[in-house]
């Protein structure tokens, strides 16, 4: 049997593609494997920003060592990497033997049996952004049996200044609310739990048919005998007060929202074509609080020409605004976008400074949040043990996976994986919670 590793890089919407792919490798009949098992690698990769692209070309040339070595016969690519530089790359990376742009992984079988036959298929990179629905095929889920991300749309049509994301996925394509349901009740049928909905903008969802269908989306998927419906990147302006109330109120929504908002500073706002204001993103993230949504959100810093007057109100913000979670991040010139012709750019040094503080501003609200909740009882979805802590492991509803912290805690009768158990708050630390079952 030929076996086929793959490497997935980058955002949740990439990890939802490597699931289609890895479905249909699996239909055609050939084995999964790590890499250091694998007759063919790929890797499916991110250009969203400098580090992320760095990322995927060293993950290439690591995979290319393999290959001098190992039993490894082709390593195929795949993404955002050749949706952006397919011409650039089969120059510079000669031990690639196919490229497959964002919207090509239909072809992945064909791809490697071209591979393990020895042929270069370079030509498989595809140059459009057709929307394949490949989500209307199976998924071979990376993540715990319970949980899955579900992309309700593609592109994006936001055109921030520093976003290179139109220009590699195109515009915004929408789903359609059937497919996603019918999408959603199939995995709730293999036992998922818990349907995390992403897309570059949530929030627009249907908005190129001519109409906001969100709410319609959520009627469909709250008819499913789900656990939690989790929204992912909703932009600050189109966070209406109905889907405020819609979040608060539903049973089955999680009162958690990621919200980009990038920064507060209105001159920067305009500069990076965020459609929103400082004072505007206060009011928002105040009446989600009052309602007792919990928030996430990503904060650049280092955009040019951005001041320490600049940087000071977005920590200030911080600190008044009592954010759950954050991931801070420095600027990064991409090329093709308006913000790369900015004047003003800052220094890599101060970029670090400021990368370094807010992120310190950013901690200090998440420890207050996770020490408010001692005392308290929460809600656990039981995933994984850690042995080193001797505790199992899971998440509240107000933590996404991966992203943000978890909760430790103990039993004293057995627990189940994916299944829901009240844990009584007894220690917190920067990041995680701990407790015990209650009886």
């Amino acid at each position: 049997m030929v076996n086929v590793a793959v490497i997935s890089l980058g955002c949740d919407k990439n990890r939802i593609d490597t699931e289609h792919m890895l479905y249909r490798i699996v239909q055609a009949g050939y084995g999964i494997s790590d890499v250091n098992e694998a007759d063919v690698i790929i890797v499916n990769t991110c250009a969203f920003i400098e580090s992320a692209r760095q990322e995927s070309i060293d993950v290439i040339l690591s995979c290319a060592e393999l290959k001098k070595s190992a039993k490894v016969k082709a390593i195929i690519v795949t993404g955002c990497l050749p949706q952006k530089y397919m011409g650039e790359l089969t120059e510079e990376l000669p031990e690639v033997d196919a490229f497959l742009g964002a919207f090509e992984y239909d072809k992945i079988v064909g791809v490697i049996s071209n591979a393990v036959d020895g042929q270069k298929d370079v030509a498989a990179c595809g140059d459009g952004y057709e929307f394949r629905a490949a989500e209307n095929c199976g998924r071979l889920l990376t993540t715990y049996p319970h949980v899955a991300f579900v992309k309700v749309a593609e592109g994006c049509d936001n055109h921030c200044t520093f976003c290179a994301i139109p220009s590699i996925r195109g515009k915004y394509r929408s789903r359609t609310v059937a497919d996603i349901v019918g999408e959603a009740a199939g995995l709730v049928k293999d036992g998922v739990k818990e349907i995390i909905l992403v897309a570059q903008d949530v929030t627009r969802f249907g908005e190129d048919r001519g109409e906001n269908e969100l709410m319609q989306l959520l009627d469909g998927l709250e008819n499913l005998p789900l656990y939690t419906i989790r929204l992912l990147y909703c932009y600050p302006e189109r966070v209406t007060d109905d889907l405020i109330e819609r979040i608060a109120s539903s049973d089955k929504i999680a009162k958690y929202i990621d919200i980009p908002l990038q920064h507060y500073s209105n001159r920067i706002l305009k500069l990076m074509n965020r459609r929103t204001d400082g004072e505007s993103i206060e009011r928002l993230i105040n009446k989600l609080h009052n309602n007792g949504i919990a928030v996430r959100t990503t904060f650049m810093v280092g955009f040019p020409s951005e001041t320490d007057d600049d940087f000071n109100e977005l920590v200030s913000f911080v600190e008044r605004a009592k954010i759950e979670y954050a991931g801070v991040f420095a600027y990064s010139t991409e090329d093709g976008t308006a913000a790369a012709k900015l004047p003003g750019k800052v220094t890599k040094k101060v970029m670090r400074e400021r990368v370094k503080a807010l992120g310190k501003a950013c901690a200090a609200c998440t420890r207050a949040f996770n020490a408010s909740l001692v005392g308290n009882s929460v809600d656990v979805i039981y995933e994984d043990v850690d042995f080193d802590k001797n505790m199992f492991v899971g998440r509240a509803r107000f933590q996404a996976p991966d992203v943000d912290g978890r909760v430790y805690f103990k039993a004293k009768t057995a627990v189940d994986v994916g299944s829901v158990y009240n844990v009584k708050i007894t220690k917190s630390d920067d990041y995680d919670l701990y407790g015990e079952v209650t009886e």
